[in-house]
């Protein structure tokens, strides 16, 4: 196999950092909304970064369930801990079941191009929405973020995201000086990981799996599943990976997670696309950021929420913006037939409201079209 070594140089340095925008959002929701030990979320995503770097070789992240958890969080009056771990634990079993069990490979046949590609369309849309909510937070650091990311994303010598981090960085503490004595006062200590599961009940177990659980299904098995092996295939044909290997390793990632008081996760396309814009091309860039945060659990999980605040969400938004974009641009290649165009489209739609249905929607109408029920 050519090119299977991971490398840490300044691009992989630069493109670890690349997913952030998806990331934070969701740590520091699960840790000050939902209440969970930073220990469990910081150090669970931090092992299994350092480890789908070392098994793929390709920056394929890891990333919070996103229906899933944006639903913990939306409802954090009415979620436990528990829930979630159970939820992670569901999740899990199904996903291993489903890898190894070969069902995943008659998915991955039917789904057509135009099917995939409107997948990713409609995340990247998604993504530029979000990104662009976020930077109307604060219009005029936005701005500035945008303009220095468009100036040097093709600079080979200064990696746009080095800037990026720094500038938010300075933004945040010139507009909030005080920030400085509070970072000051941080001190290292280093944390044993408490056995989360002794706090999961019955209870939790059931209602993780109805009001979690089953909605994040769709959506995984879209982006996370279908949606990473075609953008990991396109953008490094030299190591490819298959829809049963990433269904595999997530479900291991979910049944290990909660034991750590860890959060639902998986990978997605929209994270691989996210290191690459920015510079990465090996696994070395999710195991830069995986090692990052597992420090950060390690040794300074009381104060977390302090150093993740130190980027200010529109420069996150900046970010997301661009992993949209990557996203939007990898659909261009869906192909010369205008049905396909049409196919893409449905499908796009629907994602940008929902992944999975998205999913089922454009092969509903690739089916559709196929047996000429529908013309265009």
């Amino acid at each position: 196999m050519k090119n299977s070594k991971n490398a840490f140089d300044r691009l992989e340095w630069a493109g670890a950092f690349g997913d952030l925008g998806t990331l934070l959002p969701f740590v520091i929701g699960y840790i000050a909304i939902l209440g969970l030990n930073p220990f469990g979320v910081l150090v669970s995503f931090g092992i299994f970064l350092i480890a789908s770097g070392l098994f793929y070789k390709t920056p394929i992240p890891v990333q919070p369930m996103k229906a899933l958890g944006g639903a913990a969080i939306a409802q954090a009056s009415v979620i436990t801990p528990g829930m979630v771990w159970g939820a992670g634990l569901f999740t899990g079993v199904f996903w291993i079941v489903l890898g190894l069990s070969g069902a995943l490979k008659f998915v991955s046949k039917i789904a057509s191009k135009p099917v995939i590609r409107g997948i990713v369309l409609g995340l990247g849309i998604s993504f530029i929405i979000k990104g662009t909510g976020f930077m109307r937070e604060d219009l005029l650091i936005g701005f500035i973020a945008l303009l220095l990311t468009f100036l040097l994303l093709s600079n080979k010598r200064i990696p746009a995201m080095f800037v990026l981090v720094i500038f938010g960085v300075a933004a945040t503490i010139i507009r909030n000086p005080a920030i400085m004595q509070e970072f000051s006062a941080i001190r290292p200590g280093f944390y044993i990981p408490p056995f989360a599961l002794r706090e999961l009940t019955l209870q939790d177990l059931t209602s993780g799996i109805l009001i979690l659980a089953l909605a994040q299904i769709p959506l995984t098995l879209g982006n996370a599943v279908i949606a990473t092996t075609a953008e990991n295939n396109r953008l490094f044909p030299e190591r490819p990976v298959t829809e049963k290997k990433l269904a595999t390793t997530t479900g291991l990632m979910n049944i290990v997670s909660p034991f750590l008081g860890g959060v639902p996760m998986c990978h997605g396309a929209g994270g691989i696309l996210a290191h690459n814009r920015f510079g990465a091309r090996t696994g070395g860039a999710v195991i830069i950021i995986g090692t990052i945060l597992l420090v950060l659990g390690l040794f300074f999980s009381d104060s977390v929420l302090l150093l993740l605040s130190m980027i200010p969400a529109s420069v996150l938004g900046v970010i997301l913006f661009f992993a949209g974009l990557e996203l939007a641009m990898a659909a261009r290649d869906v192909g010369p037939e205008k049905n396909d165009f049409y196919i893409l489209i449905i499908a796009a739609g629907f994602s940008i409201w929902n992944v999975g249905i998205g999913f089922l929607a454009g092969l509903i109408a690739q089916e559709m079209i196929k047996r000429n029920i529908f013309k265009f």
